[in-house]
């Protein structure tokens, strides 16, 4: 019999008993064991529940981003992730400013956040296509990592095919809210004030600039919603969430 303390003896047999007790079928990887082991986040959770407990934070993420940026003013109206003109666009904006002249730019500048506005709520299904496919052993290695590691996960492993599919999206949103047209009509103005050098490739620097922007202002909502589930139990909606993101003692 080993030295451990009385104790310590205890809560030894009474994980190993936790551990008996599950189906034959069942496996477990052996950060769920430590859970069972050492209580906290985690505690006797199976590969299923660690699973659907971060589809589900990442779902209401996705749900909470789409409600809170894909409307109307989401965007234009919010410092967090207001989409500002890209490079050269910017620059020109800046110097214009100082002698009140850039009223075109700043018209150009809302209707690109005008356009991530329109395009946020059509990526949902992509986004949620990405959440599916979250294998098991993923979401065991996401359950204990840090406050947003489920959103880090999904952004490195989404965000390029993600912003081949949202460019076209975009693309259509910048048409249907006059910017491609007002960039075009800048570029002709830009083209008769001494100082300027010129645009390079302004339509195209345009779209993906509000590509990487628009998404960026997704995961950072994505993000602010893991994090609330897990230090917040009120933001704990469902059962899942509360077994999955519940403290046990």
């Amino acid at each position: 019999m080993s030295n451990l303390p009385k104790l310590s003896r205890r809560y030894t047999l009474f994980g190993l008993g936790a551990l008996a007790s599950l189906p034959a079928c069942e496996t477990l990887d052996p950060a769920v064991v430590n859970g069972i082991l050492g209580g906290g986040a985690g505690f006797g959770l199976s590969q299923a529940d660690a699973a659907s407990g971060i589809r589900a934070a990442l779902n209401n993420g996705i749900g909470s981003a789409i409600g809170t940026i894909g409307v109307f003013d989401g965007f234009w109206r919010n410092d967090l992730i207001k989409i500002p003109l890209p490079g050269q666009l910017s620059q020109v904006q800046n110097t214009l400013s100082r002698f009140g002249a850039d009223g075109l730019l700043v018209e150009l500048e809302q209707q690109l956040n005008r356009g991530a506005e329109k395009a946020v709520p059509v990526a949902k299904d992509i986004f949620v296509d990405a959440v599916s496919s979250l294998s098991i052993q993923d979401a065991l290695n996401i359950v204990r990592g840090p406050e947003t590691s489920a959103t880090t996960f999904l952004k490195g492993r989404t965000q390029t095919k993600l912003a081949q599919a949202f460019s076209p999206i975009m693309e259509t949103a910048l048409g249907q809210t006059g910017a491609l047209q007002l960039v075009g009509q800048v570029e002709q103005s830009l083209s008769a004030i001494p100082f300027n050098t010129g645009l390079n490739n302004a339509r195209g620097n345009l779209i993906t600039h509000g590509v990487n922007k628009g998404l960026d202002g997704m995961f950072y909502y994505i993000g602010e919603e893991e994090k609330a589930i897990r230090a917040n139990p009120a933001k704990r909606t469902s059962e899942i969430l509360r077994r999955v993101f519940g403290t046990q003692v």
